[in-house]
């Protein structure tokens, strides 16, 4: 919307949209935390594009994330994680969480659905705007008995002696 006169609003909302989208910065103020994706992603929900989404955690709090209304479920996590580790960067330090143990052991969850396949569209599943998403611990495969031991592997599986006689070894000195 660059270069557009003040008065000339009109032209891309209705003053029906415009009211809402005022009332919701005025409850999330972007100041110096709001960044220009965090205005478009508002903007987005409220124009239909985009849907913001609750996620529960196991502790009980909650927070929210903006994706768009035909994502995948791959899109969601990337959400999740890119909240999660911006969360870290500016109040915790700088710890680093292993996402590939997180997602191994946990899902979300929307209703009795578990959001396990990556490429499931979120609309599948039932999600809309404003609906809320929970952490659930994921039983893997290898949890419910189906997962196959790893083969053993040896690393000088050809060099095992064997019971052969040499020609020198046979022979009698007397």
């Amino acid at each position: 919307m660059l270069g557009v006169r003040r008065g000339d609003m009109g032209t891309y909302f209705k003053r029906s949209q415009f009211k809402p989208l005022v009332s919701s910065f005025r409850e999330d103020p972007v100041g110096t935390a709001g960044t220009v994706a965090k205005v478009d992603s508002l903007i987005g929900v409220e124009l239909g594009t985009s849907m913001k989404l609750s996620i529960l955690k196991l502790d009980g709090s909650h927070f929210d994330v903006v994706v768009l209304t035909n994502s995948r479920v791959r899109d969601l996590k990337q959400a999740v994680v890119k909240y999660v580790d911006h969360l870290e960067q500016s109040e915790l330090g700088h710890k680093r969480i292993s996402w590939q143990h997180v997602w191994g052991h946990f899902c979300l969850c929307h209703g009795t659905e578990k959001l396990v396949d990556d490429d499931a569209r979120l609309a599948g599943f039932g999600i809309r705007n404003n609906d809320q998403l929970r952490f659930e611990h994921h039983v893997s495969l290898r949890d419910e008995g189906q997962y196959l031991r790893a083969k053993k592997r040896r690393f000088f599986h050809g060099l095992i002696k064997t019971d052969r006689k040499t020609p020198a070894s046979t022979a009698s000195f007397s």
